[in-house]
């Protein structure tokens, strides 16, 4: 018998589709087959089963935060099972057991995290038996079967496993280190509250605060433009006055002259230029570009779009979803046009048939072996789904798939960009814009959201003459720069070359993928969101004061760098690839854990945080307060219990009572014994220095029963 471990159980389930099989508790059981002629066992992980060890399970001396016991090294890493997952990690062991169980398949996903979490399983259970690894691309019946038939062995992949555990261990000792340094430092500030620090996310906050400080720094600039509308031997267009290829004017007097000085002259056709710009189709997608097109056209999270495309790759109907590879091999090439065949019959696309291009075999642009990592771009399978038989997120995402392929199986698409421009008494010059489309080509597939600027310029000629019919000033303002969408974040994290000075660390960025990996930037930047340096409103991201106190505090030092995520991965990838050494490389984390708190010790006596709100970072709650009843609700006499963020009412699920009472108000936190008085006696005690604007004032805050509303009570 052969136990066969999957990373969740949704996956173990669609392993055992192909063949008979029957449910047990924690796993199912396939029945013998012409793969399997005794049978086998498969069976699942939830995600991570097993964490690294807390601090204090190391040293009992790290439980208290302090800067003496800094750097914390492990002698020795340990894993320990996940207090809500024992019984699956339990069920998974008893099978590993098994006298007649004499092989184990590991069929966690085919990439670094799913190496480790089934290896990390194995060897909890102290279990040494032989194993093989399956390696699959999908999760369609024919790509599980043929997987299990061409079966690796573990040691193709163990490299794998080595450059995993080393990421894993190396920032549980960065991330450790630097958050309880920084959380030390800043206490001392004044700001009671956590400080998570880490080499991926520190950076990418880094990113983030930057762009905040540019357009707080930005200072908005009036400007005036002169617009003309032409009138050559009857045809009508519009022009902006320009000099030097400079349009806007940066006072009104000049604009208005110029205006003064065009009003019914004579106009003259001085040049056009014609320039025709052609346009391939988008590669296919690798999950970056998947997550930052599904931000721009519907606002989905980056995690957002993961999770849907997850699922859907459970159900067997897209290729694997944390791919980096906009490429395929000519393996999956074949299948195009049975993908194709299938999807002709869908009224989703059946008007975007037959497709111009009838293979893309032979075209390096799609099928290139060469550019294909450990997985190939994601496509849809051969598996074909109608997606309106989807659920509505999962449909969107299906969609933006399936139609980067069809597009693939089109001609190019051909714009004329025309720059037309117009004399106005010999002296002033006018630009107008505009396109023509000469050829749709893919774009009849995938609707491009263009801002339309350019105007559909009317067919003159050079030397023709007219007048001009009318002429206005426009006034407008210099706009700070844009805050960045989840989307744009993700390419800026994929691209964060573009941040460095170095050209050879930029060339190590390029070939590592920047700031994390595909698998990792949507929670990167959800943990960034929990940990509250940052918010998303209207789908822009946002650094909050938190945020902004963690980067000015690390300031230009190497944890708030690229430069330091980019020699990382590279050495760990090296690491996967056999290449290095991961003993050497847990050495120079060691010695950069002690540079860290050495940096944040000298650079702390020079702290200052002006211009941040650095009163509100205080921690709200603990978790041996989350919970806690403060006293009985004034609406429903209910418990009102501790939330984290706030007091609330404890029957809300069931009754919707809305009592809330927020612990920051007015920028002075409100105790949790303050409170307790608040609900049970109707008042606090009088409470020092609340803030409204400039105004600083003392007051004790009143339940009003009657208009249910708290109200400030003041002495005097």
């Amino acid at each position: 018998m052969k136990v066969i471990i999957a990373e969740k159980p949704d996956q173990g389930a669609a392993l055992a589709k192909p063949f008979p099989h029957k449910k047990g508790q924690g796993f199912i059981e396939v029945l013998p087959n012409q793969l399997f002629p005794q049978g086998a066992y498969i069976t699942w992980a939830i995600g991570h089963l097993l964490q690294l060890q807390p601090p204090e399970k190391y040293n009992s001396q790290w439980k208290k935060w302090s800067i003496d016991t800094l750097p914390m090294i492990p002698e020795k890493f340990k894993y320990e099972v996940t207090r809500s997952k024992f019984k699956q990690f339990n069920a998974v062991k008893a099978l590993l057991k098994k006298p007649n169980v004499t092989e184990i398949i590991h069929a966690g996903d085919a990439g670094r995290e799913g190496e480790l979490i089934v290896r990390n399983i194995v060897n909890m259970a102290g279990i040494k038996k032989p194993m093989k690894r399956l390696w699959i691309s999908s999760l369609t019946p024919k790509a599980i079967t043929e997987g299990f038939s061409k079966l690796l062995d573990e040691s193709d992949t163990r490299s794998v496993f080595f450059e995993a555990y080393s990421r894993a261990c190396a920032d549980w000792i960065i991330g450790m280190n630097a958050s309880r340094i920084y959380s030390i430092l800043l206490k001392q500030k004044g700001m009671s509250d956590v400080f998570s620090a880490g080499r991926v996310q520190t950076p990418t906050l880094a990113l983030i605060v930057k762009r905040e400080k540019e357009i707080e720094s930005f200072v908005s600039e009036p400007f005036w433009e002169v617009t003309a509308d032409f009138d050559i031997e009857g045809k009508v267009y519009q022009g902006k006055w320009e000099k030097d290829k400079q349009s806007r004017l940066q006072d009104k007097e000049t604009a208005v002259k110029i205006s003064e000085f065009c009003k019914g002259k004579p106009a003259e056709v001085k040049d056009i230029f014609t320039e025709r710009k052609e346009y391939q189709p988008p590669l296919l997608f690798n999950l970056s570009s998947l997550q930052a097109t599904a931000n721009k056209l519907y606002k989905f999270s980056p995690q957002k779009t993961l999770d849907t495309l997850q699922k859907l790759y459970q159900k067997g109907i897209v290729s694997y979803p944390r791919s980096d590879s906009n490429y395929v091999t000519k393996g999956e090439a074949e299948t195009f046009p049975e993908i194709m065949a299938k999807l002709i019959s869908l009224s989703s696309y059946q008007d975007l048939f037959p497709q111009p291009v009838k293979s893309l075999m032979n075209n390096k642009r799609y099928v290139n072996e060469q550019k294909v990592t450990d997985h190939y771009a994601i496509i849809p399978t051969e598996q074909v789904k109608d997606p309106e038989k989807l659920q509505a997120d999962e449909q969107k995402i299906y969609d933006l798939v399936v139609r980067r392929l069809i597009a693939a199986h089109y001609d190019k698409s051909i714009f004329d960009y025309t720059t037309l421009v117009t004399l106005v008494d010999g002296r002033a010059e006018f630009v107008s814009k505009g396109k023509v489309q000469i050829q749709e080509g893919w774009r009849k597939v995938i609707f491009q959201n263009e801002s339309e600027d350019e105007q559909l310029l009317p067919h003159v000629l050079a030397g023709e003459t007219g007048k001009v019919k009318s002429v206005k000033v426009k006034e407008g303002k210099t706009q700070p720069p844009k805050r960045y969408t989840e989307g744009q974040l993700i390419t800026l994290m994929k691209t964060a070359g573009r941040h460095l000075d170095n050209e050879e660390l930029e060339k190590v960025l390029s070939s590592t993928e920047g700031l994390g990996t595909e698998a990792t930037r949507a929670s990167i930047i959800a943990g960034l969101k929990d940990r509250k340096y940052i918010d998303v409103k209207r789908n822009a991201v946002f650094a909050t004061d938190k945020g902004k106190v963690l980067i000015e505090a690390i300031g230009e030092k190497i944890l708030a760098s690229p430069e330091m995520t980019a020699k990382w991965e590279q050495r760990l990838r090296e690491i996967g690839q056999g290449k290095a050494s991961a003993p050497q490389f847990m050495e120079q984390v060691k010695k950069l854990s002690g540079k860290i708190i050495e940096d944040a010790v000298e650079a702390s006596g020079e702290w200052t945080f002006d211009g941040i709100d650095t009163e509100t970072i205080q921690r709200t709650s603990s978790r041996s307060s989350l919970g806690k009843s403060v006293g009985a609700c004034p609406f429903c006499k209910a418990k009102v219990i501790d939330k984290g963020e706030f007091y609330g009412c404890s029957a809300y699920k069931k009754t919707k009572c809305s009592f809330t009472l927020s612990k920051m108000i007015m920028k002075k936190k409100i105790s949790q014994t303050n409170a307790k008085k608040l609900i049970s006696e109707g008042r606090t005690d009088v409470i020092k220095g609340f803030k409204k604007g400039e105004r600083t004032f003392d007051a004790a805050l009143k339940w009003n029963s009657e208009a249910k509303k708290l109200e400030f009570e003041f002495q005097n």
